[in-house]
This record gives structure tokens, sequence and C-alpha cells, in this order.
């Protein structure tokens, strides 16, 4: 199957999943199974040519048994669908299915009332048992046999008959030598009256019986009829309680028969019974009474017993077979065990072996077909099989399909799935379309995109770290990516509020480490009405109500960071004039009259550049003073909330708080050195009047004011440059 044939399968499968409602579950089935049995037909002709040892024909024998799977599947789950009214039991406890069996079979259901009435009648009739057997009830088993080969071990009497030397239940079948005579009258009496107690219903006074005659083993062999029954399958309790019934049960009553035809008279007809033998059971009936009473046990005996495998034995031995992935689904839906379905999933998505495509696909809709009706399964097996189907995804780059199965995830899980998956995402067009498929798919867009831009953000780590002195500060390859990570938040203008948040915080951390150039880059990403448009949204949402605090200061925190990147900006311009002085020519030396007037020209063209420099360098200076002072000056402080959220100590305001400590003293030491070294020694003086720094930063502050005040003494000027 080649790579375009596989991913055209994948599309089709999706498309057949979204047509339908979760009402036409079986139309979804009847599609599956066409689109595999489609496939299946047309790489039949490719094996035909290729032969049948080919990987074609590996891919269509795995369709194949898909295609088989869904139509499978359309079977049972219409009966089971439809036959929905009866009671939910659970398949694996014998108890409970022959209980079902009893309430909806009215045959079997009076048959054992026949049954019951004969044992009763049966009861009456013997009485009070136990006063009839005490007379050769024991503590021993064959203790004359017992006596006998004790006897022959000390040598005092030799045995004429060669009887059993061992006596464990099975040395005189196993060995063919009798016991005593006495034990054998013994056994002989006791089993008639154990035969007379299980025709009369009481075979757990038969189990007593044996043990009081010293045989425990044949009580056990008694106690084998009892249907298994697990409560703690679908008991939801917190503790755990006694299993009931024989779980080998199936293996107990082939024993029975095999016993009921080999062993004496009575011993045959009490297995018989018990094994549902009728011809061994036939021959120590009486009367017509036991004949009515053997028919009627067999008879219910043998429905129950086809019931049980049809239903658990089927289970049981069917669970012993492996095979190829889509046999052991297949098995595991006939058997409607979803828990064992969800075990081999598990199992087989831990394997380091990777799963075929085809299988992955086939697993992916399987759970969702269940979703669709409601069934529950195991979620946390259902969530890492559409994990998987959606990395397969991924990595086929089928980006068309990924958001309509990641939405089938729980919801925070699909958000942050897909915004993982966003993050790989760099072209504007894939980024626009991938948003446009979420929407549609349902999928929380507003929670994708902030999700993907925090993942961004933060990941070099959620700290935020400033440096005074940072050694790099041109903006790097992993910052471009936090600067075109804003993108995401402007394809739709009812998220520009988050993007206005989103973006003061990136600036935050560049600011931190004085990456200005790429704090500039964020800024410029954002429209220049980004403030007005979210203005304008609430307004239309809630025209007489302010703002809510969290976006008053998202406004007031991104109008900020603008007066700081203008003031930085004109900083820089300054800088940059005030670096490219105009060079003074040098004259000649023993120049002619001619080389003297080009000399008198350049320096006359050096005085006028130097003047236009010096004029433009103090309107730069001016720019520079009026732009720290707008940060400086800044209406109820800078990077400061308005109004305060009381209370809140938020990871935010702990930054903004640190910014303040960093950028405002940094801001105040450039422009003192603008003043400075434009020997505007008095206005420098004058910043003194609305700073307040820390004792370091005061401390260098007060270094440079002592500067600016020497250099006005000098000039004639009092300290603080006044006459």
């Amino acid at each position: 199957c080649s790579g375009k044939e596989r991913l055209y399968l994948l599309s089709d499968f999706l498309s057949a999943f979204l047509k339908h409602s979760s009402s036409a579950v079986f139309d979804l089935l009847e599609d599956y199974h066409n689109l595999c049995l489609d496939k299946v037909e047309v790489l039949q002709k490719v094996v035909q040519r290729a032969g049948a040892s080919s990987r074609t024909a590996g891919v269509r024998w795995i369709l194949q048994q898909e295609s088989s799977t869904w139509r499978l599947m359309t079977s049972l789950y219409r009966d089971r669908v439809q036959s929905a009214l009866e009671e939910d039991i659970d398949m694996t406890s014998e108890k409970l299915v022959v209980e079902q069996l009893f309430q909806r079979d009215a045959v079997i259901r009076q048959g054992q009332l026949v049954v019951d009435w004969l044992e009763s009648i049966a009861k009456d009739q013997i009485g009070d048992f136990s006063d009839n057997i005490e007379f050769y009830a024991k503590n021993v088993c064959w203790e004359n046999t017992l006596h006998a080969l004790k006897l022959r071990r000390r040598g005092s009497v030799g045995l004429s008959i060669p009887l059993v030397t061992e006596l464990d239940p099975d040395a005189p079948l196993r060995q063919q030598r009798p016991l005593a005579n006495l034990d054998r009258e013994d056994d002989t009496r006791l089993l008639k009256n154990l035969l007379t107690l299980i025709r009369a219903g009481m075979t757990e006074e038969a189990q007593r019986l044996c043990k009081r005659c010293g045989q425990a083993w044949r009580a056990a062999t008694l106690e084998g009829w009892k249907l298994y029954h697990d409560p703690n399958m679908t008991s939801g309790l917190g503790r755990l309680t006694p299993v009931e019934g024989n779980p080998n049960r199936r293996i107990w009553k082939l024993c029975c028969w095999s016993l009921s035809e080999e062993l004496d008279r009575y011993e045959r007809a009490i297995y018989a019974a018990l094994s549902g033998n009728l011809k061994a059971l036939l021959p120590v009936c009486e009367s017509w009474e036991d004949c009515v009473w053997a028919y009627f046990r067999v008879l219910v005996d043998s429905l129950v017993e086809q019931e049980v495998t049809s239903s658990v034995l089927l289970k049981r031995l069917i669970t012993k077979e492996h095979g190829e992935h889509h046999h052991v689904i297949q098995r595991l839906v006939i058997l409607g065990d979803l828990d064992g379905l969800m075990e081999e999933f598990s199992d087989w998505l831990s394997s380091s072996k990777p799963l075929p495509s085809h299988l992955l696909r086939f697993m992916t809709h399987l759970v969702l077909f269940y979703s669709s009706l409601g069934i529950a399964l195991k979620e946390e097996v259902c969530v890492a099989v559409l994990q998987s189907y959606i990395t397969l995804l991924i990595e086929e780059q089928q980006s068309e399909l990924i958001a309509s199965y990641t939405s089938q995830l729980p919801t925070a899980l699909a958000v942050q799935r897909y915004a993982s998956y966003l993050e790989g995402v760099s072209q504007t067009e894939q980024q626009r379309r991938a948003l446009h498929l979420a929407a549609d798919a349902g999928l929380d867009v507003a929670a994708v995109t902030q999700l993907v831009v925090e993942a961004v953000r933060e990941r070099d780590g959620p700290e935020f770290t400033p440096h005074t002195h940072t050694l790099e500060t041109n903006t790097t390859q992993d910052d471009q990516k936090k600067i075109d990570v804003i993108d995401w938040l402007l394809f739709e203008s009812a998220h520009r509020a988050e993007a206005l948040k989103q973006s003061n915080a990136i600036m935050r951390r560049f600011l931190a480490v004085q990456k200005h150039e790429a704090a500039k880059a964020v800024f410029s990403k954002l429209p220049a009405d980004s403030v007005k448009e979210v203005q304008r949204q609430w307004a239309g949402l809630q025209p007489d109500t302010p703002l809510p605090a969290e976006d008053l200061n998202a406004i007031r925190e991104h109008r900020c960071i603008q007066a700081y990147l203008e003031a930085h900006e004109a900083f820089s311009d300054w800088f940059s004039h005030s670096s490219s002085a105009p060079q003074k020519p040098v004259p000649a030396s023993q120049a002619k009259f001619t080389e003297r007037v080009a000399n008198e020209m350049r320096e006359n063209e050096y005085q006028v550049e130097c003047t236009a420099w010096r004029g433009r360098l103090q309107v730069l200076v001016d720019e520079v003073k009026e732009r720290v002072y707008q940060v400086l000056l800044f209406a109820d402080g800078w990077m400061i909330n308005t109004p305060e959220v009381r209370g809140e100590v938020s990871e935010r305001s702990l930054q903004m708080a640190l910014l303040r400590s960093l950028c405002v003293p940094r801001l105040s030491f450039l422009l003192l050195s603008v003043l400075t070294s434009s020997s505007r020694h008095q206005e420098a003086l004058q910043l003194a009047d609305v700073l307040v720094f820390s004792k370091e930063d005061l401390r260098r502050f007060l270094q440079k004011i002592r500067e600016s005040s020497l250099m006005l003494l000098d000039c004639g000027l009092d300290a603080l440059g006044y006459t």
C-alpha cells in the first residue's frame, strides 16, 4: 500500500466519522467496512501481479481482516443494542449466566421445579437419615484395610488375598487391587446412602457424611458442581469478597462423566447424576419417580451446560488462543470483553515495536465507535490510543485531520495536545488554516493559542532572571521564536486583549536582559489600533461598564513599555549621532595657492557641518530628555498597576517591580550621561528632584552629580549652576 493510498484511507475514515452522527453508528460501521473492502479489491489486483509474498499482500490481508471485523461488529452490536432491554450480566460468571437463563427460559425453569418437587418427596421419605448411618460411621477411611496392612508390615499375619498396598483414594483403581471385605461392604453401604441423599437434593448432607466417615476427599468431589461467580467483578465495593463456586467446573464435569462409566454401580450413579449421564443413572432408578427425576435432572443439567458452554466456556477456551492483532480484536469483540480489549491495546502501545499505521487507525476508530455508543472504556487507554494516532498524523503531515481527532480527547488535554502541535507550525497560511480547522472541530481556539504563546514564552524556564550586565543583547534564534509566537494571537481581533497581555509578558523578559531590539520587534507586531480594538470590543459587550482591571492594567503596561522603548530609541539616536561628528580636514603642507583655497573651502564646509551636527545633537538631547522624563514622570508611576488589584501578589506584579528597579536607574544614568556630555550640568543636577534610588544606585548617581557640580564651579558658577 503506497504512502499516497495510505494517506487517502486516513482521510476517508475521518470523512466517514464526521459524516455520521452518533445515532447512525451502524451506517458508520458499514462505511468503514466498505472503505476497507474497496481498498482490498484494489490491492488484490496488485497482488496478482506482484505475487502473494509481496509487501502489498501483507497490507491487503490486514485490511481484509479489518473489513471483516467491521462487518462482525455491525452484526454483533446491532443485535446487542436491540437487546439492550435485557439485563446486563457479567458473562464471566457462570452463576449469573444460569440465573439469567432461568429467568428467560420457561422450559428449564419448569424442569427445575419438577426436579425440586421429586427431591422434596424423596427427602420426606428418608426422614432423619443420620439415625440410620451412625452404626458404621468412622473417623478413619478403610480402617480394616489399614489394620491388615499394618499387620503385614510387622510380619504378624500373612494375607491370603492381595490387598492394595497404598491407601490414597485412587489406589484401588490404579493398582487394580481390592480393599478388605469389610471396607468394601462399608463403601457400598456408604455410596448407596450418598446416592439416596443426592436423590433427595441433600448434597451438603452427603458431603458431611463423607467427612464423618473419614472420606473428606469424596466430599470434595461432590463440591465441584457449584457455579463459578466472582462478586468482586461487579460489586464495586472497596473490599474483596470471597469467590464462589468452581472455576474449573467444566473439567470437573468431564471427570465425573468419566467416573460414571468406570466405577461400581452406586458410585457410577452418583457421578452420573452430577455429570448428566442418563445412561449410567437409569440402572439405579427403582421407581417411576426415580426415573422422572433422572430424566428431568439430566434435561436441566444439559440446558445449563449448553448455556454455560456457549457463553462462558467459549470465553475461556478462546482466550487461550494467540494470534495476530486483528484475531485478538475479533475474539474480544465476539466475547464482548472490552476490558480485555483495552488491556491488549495498552500492551501493544507500550511495546517497543511500533504499531502498523493501519492497525493504529483501526484501533482509534474502534475506540471512537464504542464512545459513540456510550460504552464506558478505560479512559487512560482510549486517550493513549488517540494520542498515538495523532502523533502518527503529525508525522505523516496530515494537517487537515489532526484537529478532528484531537477534539476527541478530554477538553484540557485536547487544548494542550493541539497547542503542542501548533508550536511546530511556522508558515503564516498554515497557522491560519490550523486555527480554522481547530474552530471547526470545536476546540477552544483562544485557550489553544494562549497555551502556544505561553509554552514558547517560557521555554527557557518560568524564572524571571534580570541581569544588570548582559553579555549578549542581540536577538537570537530562540528570541525570534518568542517574537513570532505573538502571530498566533493576531489572526482574530477577538484575541487582541490576550495579545496585549502576552506581548507585555514577553517584552518584560526582553527588557530585563536589555534586549531592546527584541522587545521593539514584539511591540511592532501588534497592530497600532490594538488598544482601541480592546476598548471597542468591550464597549460592544458591556457598553455601560468600564474595562476590567486586568485589561486596564494590560493597556497601561503596554503604554509604559512603549514610553521606555521610545526613550531608549531616542538615546540610541543620540548616541549614534554623537559618535559621528564631522572629521576636521587636515591642511596640506607647503600648499600652493590653489591648494590653500581648497583647504579653506574644506574648513568652511567642516564648520558648516559642525554647526549642523551640534544643532542636531542638541535637538536629540532634548528628545532624550523628554522621552526619559515621560518614563520617570509616568502618571501614577511607571510599571505600576492602576487600578491595583487588592490582595494580588502575582508573578506579573513582581516582574514589574523588578523592572522598575532596573530600568528607571538605567534610563536615569543614560540621561545623566547625555546631559553631562552636552555640558548641560544644571539640567543634570535637576534629575535629583525626581529620582529615588537604592543605596548603590544613589552612590553612583551622586558621584555623577559631583562631577557635574565640579564642572559648574570651574565655569564660575556655584555647585548648583547658579551665578
